[in-house]
């Protein structure tokens, strides 16, 4: 019977395999570096395409997306405080141009009216 707690290589020879580190030097080593992952999913019924799904994930630090030129965390409303102020801002003075135009309207449909 073979004992299954040692190698066959004999005592003191490691087995080959994968460089040895942590998990948070992979971690920094991805964030540095962005990884990208792509997949598509498809659903065909009788050689008809029912649906088809694209998923594309990029996972990378901020500095290392914003080089890539990925920065839409800024810009949306539901995720930066600065963008929302924004958006807010640019829908009042929508309102307001809109507000003036239909008070213009009104005066000049109650002169006509006189």
């Amino acid at each position: 019977m073979t004992d299954l707690g040692t190698w066959p290589a004999g005592p003191g020879v490691q087995p080959a395999g994968p460089p040895s580190g942590s998990l948070a030097d992979l971690l920094e080593r991805v964030l540095d570096k962005g990884i990208v992952i792509a997949g598509d999913i498809k659903i065909d019924l009788l050689d008809i395409e029912l649906l088809t799904i694209r998923l594309r994930l990029f996972i990378a630090s901020v500095e290392t997306a914003k080089k890539a030129g990925i920065d839409w965390w800024e810009t949306d409303p539901a995720l930066s405080s600065r963008a929302a102020r924004d958006a807010l801002s640019e829908e009042n003075a929508r309102l307001r141009a809109r507000l003036e135009a239909l008070e213009d309207a009104d005066a000049d449909t109650s002169e006509v009216a006189r």
